[in-house]
């Protein structure tokens, strides 16, 4: 079953176990029949040799020409170092929306079953911005940037998703009791969206208590609606509770592009030795072909992701089971074929 569409995708490998993960998801949405030319970015350590900076590299300029990437995980330096490559994809071409639908897995073992969230965080502005400096020896400042413009595209890009996808309930999450301006402008931004969407019900938590109700009962949550910051923490609060980030996936939108990668670390530790988990990366791959039209390919491949965990017959190391990465990749191959 062949796709008659052709379509041109930035990949970045990225770092790690990046290169392994990818080339195991390449290798699926081959055999799920969708015609793809992948426009291939090169190892940052690569680029750097050349003496050239990653995000100077044409990494933009593929991403907005072709609209779509793909994108295994980058290592980012703690404190000092240079500035996030993730950061950066998002500001520079304004991925607003970081998308994170969380669910079980059948087969991974977790604290809850019957998960099935979608937290949407705002992905440009906040705390992110990155505007700090140092007022004086010993003090620095650090700005939140809330802007109306950003918090209402924000608000109508969830209430459009849960009118598609019939979700019935949007948490907007903030800290407003105390940052009365700046979370409270988020909010006020929200609600007059809200006001227009009336099969979807909204309400409001703060994000101390949200994260405590997430822990204790997350099935109260249908869609969570944040700003960059709490939206980081929750979003991977939330994935700890069907398994960790080896088994969700994650979107960054725009209007003028998307980037669809795996949110979990590098794994040097493992990295090279063809064990790495590629079901995150796989699923966000899903996600892409939703999203540029191959809705009937996405379906095949998510109904034979979850068959092969349903088994539980060829699970890679970190979810229980002794699969490499490819004999992972094959039996999801395999199962595409029935």
């Amino acid at each position: 079953m062949h796709s008659l569409m052709t379509h041109t995708i930035t990949l970045i490998p990225g770092d790690g176990i990046g290169p392994e993960i990818t080339s195991a998801v390449k290798r699926v949405l081959l055999a799920a029949g969708v015609n793809i030319t992948w426009e291939e970015i090169p190892a940052r350590e690569e680029i750097e040799k050349q003496g050239l900076e990653f995000m100077k590299a044409g990494v933009v300029e593929s991403i907005r020409k072709n609209r779509v990437a793909l994108k295994g995980p980058m290592r980012t330096a703690i404190a000092g170092g240079a500035p996030s490559i993730n950061v950066g994809l998002r500001q520079a071409l304004d991925l607003y929306a970081n998308l994170r639908p969380v669910k079980n897995l059948q087969g991974v073992q977790s604290r809850y079953q019957d998960v099935d969230l979608v937290l949407v965080r705002e992905n440009t502005e906040d705390l992110y911005a990155g505007l700090e400096h140092t007022v004086v020896p010993g003090v620095v400042e650090s700005l939140k940037i809330i802007t109306e413009k950003a918090s209402t595209r924000i608000a109508r890009f969830a209430f459009e998703y849960a009118s598609k996808y019939s979700r019935k309930k949007i948490h907007a999450i903030h800290k407003a009791n105390i940052m009365k301006l700046s979370d409270g402008l988020f909010l006020s931004s929200i609600r007059k969206v809200a006001a227009e969407y009336a099969d979807v019900e909204y309400k409001e938590m703060i994000i101390d208590n949200a994260c405590m109700q997430m822990v204790l009962n997350p099935h109260q949550f249908d869609m969570l609606l944040l700003t960059n910051l709490y939206g980081d923490i929750m979003s991977d609060l939330a994935a700890g509770l069907v398994g960790g980030l080896g088994v969700v996936p994650s979107g960054n939108i725009g209007q003028e592009a998307a980037l669809f990668e795996s949110v979990h670390g590098t794994a040097p530790d493992i990295a090279g030795k063809g064990i790495a988990n590629p079901t995150a990366l796989l699923m966000s791959a899903i996600m892409m072909l939703n999203h540029i039209g191959e809705a009937l390919a996405a379906k095949r491949i998510e109904d034979s992701l979850y068959k092969v965990y349903r088994e539980g017959k060829t699970l890679t190391r970190d979810v229980g089971g002794t699969a490499t990465t490819a004999q992972f990749a094959d039996a999801v191959i395999r199962t595409l074929g029935h």
